[in-house]
């Protein structure tokens, strides 16, 4: 992969191509990039980050009422800091998330919190080169529901009779935890990226930031919802209308090995690959063919390089070669959307697991914006059926998740999903809801975990509401002061979740709770 990332850059030579950083993941930018704010939609296939290059969506969002005050216009319109010079652009801003709230249902009457702190960086240079990193210190504490899920997936370590023990914690997005004052969570991670950009029609980009597949609030393909993963991607713009994304990484199990010559025993690594390859007949149609593989890299005792086919990038070809071999498992799926009457997109997915036509999933998602003539007011309506076993594999190392987190769907496998999502801004004030409804048949949280258990299946029904009140300071930090209301209730006996909080924070990456 090295060797890839670093022929590229050697063959390439320095041309001005304009603004290379990357569009933040969060719901609040990719609700905008959908919102058709340029004179046409964004229509590049939907693999995201999209680049700002492609579609300059910060200044076409960014607050532009005058300012007549250097701390308003800091707050209001601006990174925190900002450093510009003629072929450099040095943006830093605080990554901030305290929240305090409580559980009126919990009887134990304990206080909640997320305590975030850290720091948000983006360059570019030369108009060809671009990069991020965000670090970010973490303490919390989460309701019932939320606390028994990241412990459950938390990571496992080989005892003497062939079991398996869980310890700490893993947060979706966040990555593995340590305990904190007994019931809490204490977790660190970071990412970023480097993007090169030696010509119009190539992008050369490499990092652990995470990656998005699909135009809904949901992706059965691939989504931001697992740790972040270091990899190298292509994007290659073949023609107006073809697209090709060429992206490798290195995936984890939260499998520690049974021994090692260092302090900490590692974890078992798996190669994933992704082929994504767009065609768009019109500026507001695109389709593409998604294919993806999970690499067997060894077991327990042994590593090894994933087969030399990790590195093939035409779709379907390694898959069909080396089925039946437990050299790689693939997701092969369909990605498509169309935007009509400006405001208006539908959109739709489908995944079939290594050719299994029993182990599929589909979605169909609407999302419509400027409804009676009001600007910023979307309404978003989306349903997800997942069948049981669609990300599982024989070899279950090779299982469609990277540190125990699901990397399509948060839920995993085994439900059906109703989404209804609605947001509105004026004047820096805004409104958000989202309502979840599950249905779910034989579920386990715990299905796609990379080893053998003795597992307990439900059948039940979920329904998720959050409901939150805020204002908005910053849109291109996405800082935000809020007051939020979470209701979740479920048929198999858990208790109702019945969650009020308040906080202050900066939103440029997503951790999904809705689950």
């Amino acid at each position: 992969m090295k060797s890839i990332f670093t022929i590229a850059i050697l063959l390439c030579t320095f041309q001005l191509v304009g603004q290379q950083g990357l569009i933040p993941l969060h719901s609040f930018y990719k609700d905008h990039l959908f919102a058709n704010k340029l004179s046409k939609p964004y229509n590049e296939g939907s693999f995201l980050p999209a680049c700002e290059n492609n579609y300059d969506l910060i200044k076409a969002i960014n607050d532009s009422t005058p300012q007549y005050y250097d701390f308003t216009h800091v707050l209001f319109q601006k990174y925190l800091f900002e450093l510009k010079g003629k072929d450099y652009y040095l943006k830093i801003s605080p990554a901030i998330d305290f929240a305090y709230g409580r559980d009126i249902g919990d009887t134990i009457k304990r206080t909640l919190f997320q305590n975030t702190r850290g720091l948000h960086v983006e360059g570019n240079l030369f108009k060809n080169f671009a990069f991020s990193t965000s670090l970010y210190e973490n303490q919390g504490r989460y309701t019932n529901y939320e606390t028994g899920y990241y412990s459950s997936i938390g990571e496992l370590y080989p005892t003497s009779d062939t079991t398996y023990l869980t310890q700490n914690g893993v947060i979706p997005g966040a990555g593995r935890t340590k305990p904190f004052k007994g019931d809490g969570f204490d977790y660190a991670f970071a990412v970023g990226y480097l993007v090169y950009s030696p010509f119009k029609w190539l992008r050369v980009a490499a990092g652990n930031n995470a990656q998005f597949v699909g135009d809904g609030h949901r992706s059965i393909l691939l989504s931001d919802n697992s740790y972040s993963a270091p990899y190298i991607r292509l994007d290659w713009r073949i023609s107006p209308k073809f697209n090709f994304v060429y992206h490798r990484a290195r995936n984890m199990n939260l499998l520690r090995r049974p021994a090692s010559g260092s302090v900490e025993s590692y974890y078992e690594a798996k190669g994933f690959s992704v082929n994504y390859f767009t065609y768009k007949p019109t500026d507001n149609i695109s389709v593409s063919l998604f294919e993806s593989g999970m690499w067997n890299r060894g077991d327990a005792l042994t590593s090894r390089s994933s087969h030399p086919l990790y590195f093939n990038p035409v779709p379907f070809l390694s898959g069909l070669i080396l089925k039946g071999k437990d050299e790689v498992v693939s997701l092969l799926g369909l990605n498509a959307n169309y935007q009509f009457m400006d405001h208006h997109r539908v959109y739709g997915q489908f995944a079939l697991n290594d050719y299994n036509g029993e182990k599929i999933a589909f979605q169909l998602g609407y999302r419509g914006y400027n409804f009676f003539n009001i600007n910023d007011f979307m309404v978003q309506v989306e349903y997800n059926n997942v069948a049981n076993g669609t990300y599982e594999a024989t070899n279950r190392r090779l299982n469609y998740v990277h540190f125990n987190l699901p990397i399509a769907h948060v839920k995993g496998n085994g439900f059906q999903e109703f989404v209804l999502r609605s947001n509105y801004e004026f004047k820096r004030l805004y409104a958000d809801l989202s309502v979840v409804y599950y249905l779910t048949k034989d579920y386990s949280a715990e299905s796609l975990l990379p080893v053998d258990r003795d597992l307990t299946y439900s059948t039940s029904n979920i329904f998720y509401e959050n409901f939150e009140l805020g204002y908005r300071f910053n849109r291109k930090m996405n800082l935000t002061l809020f007051g939020s209301w979470t209701y979740r209730t479920a048929d198999d006996g858990q208790a109702a979740t019945n969650f009020l909080s308040v906080g202050l924070r900066t939103g440029f990456i997503n951790h999904y709770r809705d689950f």
